[in-house]
């Protein structure tokens, strides 16, 4: 619900987003919905951007309205297309302009603005939405032996240049048909789908398990990425991706059990135990694969019941980042059970989030006055538990133990509600902001205990260097060793090649600080750069085998992926 301004409103594009445009490709999720920042938030921005009313007058960015029209050649033979079409459909292989470029970008603001002005690049020949598990496995085997660049979409929202067809050829759109239930299974506690399942499709499906199923119960998968409305299983399992439950459910690699693949080596199937010591695991061989060993057909998962009612929500704020961070290892360390969602914002950010979600305009602005809270200093902490009624009562109870101990304020469990309102919308914001000339992106990282302060404060360092930048991090994945760090900025920037030389000076910051280059968004062709340095030159060796294994003619998502058949001069090695 858009919340009414008292002075001077942006005219925040609300119209129509044709169907056949740039807009509907490079806006977030659906056609019809939009967010715009609360007035308080306009406010804030205007003031750290040295911005007026006056700025805001007329949209400085292309709005992509218009159809989508390019003339990029098909170096597909009519024999190549003749036999995709016998294979998956004639019409379900589609060659015209819009179709092309509907999949060859992800969600990276490197790809918002190259389709915003229209950078046309690394397309796909072909589009073939397949149907069922044989036809991927004759097309993988049909690419293989034409030499023909195979890349596959899911959900779209990668933010690393993941989907990307670098070489041409054919891209896979799962959306439309690859997105059914094999099996559910109650006794196992397992559902086994197909890749293209969409994230909200799945957990539908859990949550009616007793109406389409005749299970006992409701069932949920746990795993809800911030693109979880617009993103697939397939794309989670193969970035390892992480949701906002993780602390409790695990990350996808948790939830995984069993997954099939078709590879131009032949087809992979793994088991479904759950534990077993029969050499190096082989779905952890395949998952973080991208799509460069093979392609994702089928996937089993472990489901969770679903009690929505034992939820116990939580919000505090802290006086200082140091000792938020003490009491969040706390509570990981403590052995008393883990939070569900767990979210700890460095100072930055909660003086964003306090005006996003309407903090202050309410009486706790006072409330932080008297107790000696400052703004630019005092840090927010929020989240819930999950699980048997008793476990999450026990579980935030000992938040709320370490949580004072610390000298955490008690926010009660508004603020939470606040967040998970616009957990899944935020990322509408960046349509509304960027039709204006901001842009709003995201980068993340795994750190130790023992480095996390040093990491957060390398890489805010480099962020900060630009002029007039937003750098909001949090923690948001969280363990007993360490957390993810999850950077979000917003600055004023209108060329992608200007972006993109931005985000790698992110990405050097991130390596030299000593973190991992990647937490859950995976490595995709924009990080891949940095992978040989980030492991090591031997451990990287085993990642070229395995690619050598696979796919020894590079049809499977080549170009940059996890940095293979890049040129050494093209990698950015690990500085000491």
């Amino acid at each position: 619900m858009a919340h009414k301004y008292k002075n001077f409103e942006p005219d925040w594009y609300r119209g129509d987003v044709p169907s056949n445009s740039y807009r509907s490709i490079f806006k977030w999720g659906r056609a019809e919905q939009i967010k715009i920042p609360r007035e308080s938030l306009y406010k804030l921005m205007k003031k750290q951007f040295g911005l007026s009313d006056e700025d805001f007058k007329n949209y400085s960015e292309n709005l992509g309205l218009d159809e989508v029209r390019f003339d990029r050649p098909i170096k597909l033979t009519p024999v190549q297309l003749a036999r995709f079409k016998e294979i998956a459909g004639g019409e379900f292989v589609r060659t015209d302009p819009y179709a092309r470029l509907s999949v060859a970008y992800g969600k990276t603001m490197y790809d918002l603005l190259r389709i915003r002005n229209k950078i046309i690049e690394n397309i796909p020949d072909a589009v073939i939405y397949p149907d069922n598990r044989e036809q991927i496995e004759a097309i993988v085997a049909y690419c293989a032996a034409e030499k023909i660049p195979l890349y596959v979409y899911g959900g779209g929202s990668s933010v690393t240049r993941g989907v990307e067809c670098t070489k041409g050829g054919v891209s896979l759109d799962m959306r439309l048909r690859f997105n059914k239930v094999i099996e559910f299974n109650e006794t196992d506690q397992t559902i086994t789908v197909e890749a293209g399942m969409s994230g909200p499709g799945l957990e539908e499906t859990l949550n009616n398990a007793v109406r389409k199923f005749g299970a006992k119960r409701a069932y949920t998968c746990g795993h809800f990425p911030q693109s979880f409305e617009h993103s697939s299983v397939g794309g989670w399992v193969v970035t390892r991706g992480a949701g906002q439950n993780s602390t409790y459910y695990g990350c996808i690699q948790d939830i995984v059990l069993g997954q099939d693949y078709a590879t131009p080596a032949g087809n992979i199937h793994t088991d479904r135990y759950p534990r077993k010591a029969t050499g190096p695991d082989l779905d952890h061989i395949m998952m973080g694969s991208e799509g460069a060993f093979g392609i994702l057909t089928h996937v089993t998962l472990k489901m969770f019941r679903y009690m929505p009612e034992t939820v116990k929500r939580f919000s505090y704020m802290f006086k200082d980042w140091e000792t938020a961070q003490a009491a969040a290892r706390e509570i990981m360390q403590g052995e008393a059970g883990y939070p569900s969602v767990f979210r700890l914002s460095d100072p930055e950010e909660t003086g964003i989030m306090i005006h996003m979600y309407g903090v202050m305009d309410t009486p706790l602005r006072y409330l932080f006055d008297i107790k000696g809270f400052k703004l630019n200093e005092m840090c927010l902490f929020l989240g819930f538990t999950n699980g048997e009624k008793g476990f999450s009562k026990n579980c935030a109870k000992n938040v709320h133990r370490t949580a004072k101990r610390y000298g955490g304020l008690w926010l009660s469990g508004l603020v939470c509600k606040g967040w998970e309102k616009g957990r899944f919308s935020d990322p509408y914001l960046r349509d509304t902001m960027q039709d204006f000339g901001l842009v709003m992106d995201t980068m993340e990282c795994s750190v130790n205990w023992s480095n996390m302060s040093k990491v957060h404060r390398e890489v805010r360092a480099y962020v900060k260097s630009r002029p007039k930048t937003i750098c909001m991090t949090h923690m948001s994945h969280v363990y007993p060793q360490g957390a993810n760090l999850y950077w979000i900025f917003i600055t004023l920037m209108h060329d992608p090649e200007e972006y993109r030389k931005f985000h790698a000076g992110i990405l050097d910051a991130i390596q030299r600080s000593g973190a991992s280059m990647s937490h859950h968004h995976g490595i995709g062709k924009m990080f891949g750069p940095w992978l040989e340095g980030s492991i090591g030159k031997n451990e990287y060796a085993v990642f070229k085998a395995l690619k050598k294994h696979f796919d020894p003619d590079n049809v499977m998502n080549p170009g940059g992926t996890l940095g293979f058949d890049l040129p050494e001069e093209a990698k950015r090695f690990l500085k000491e």
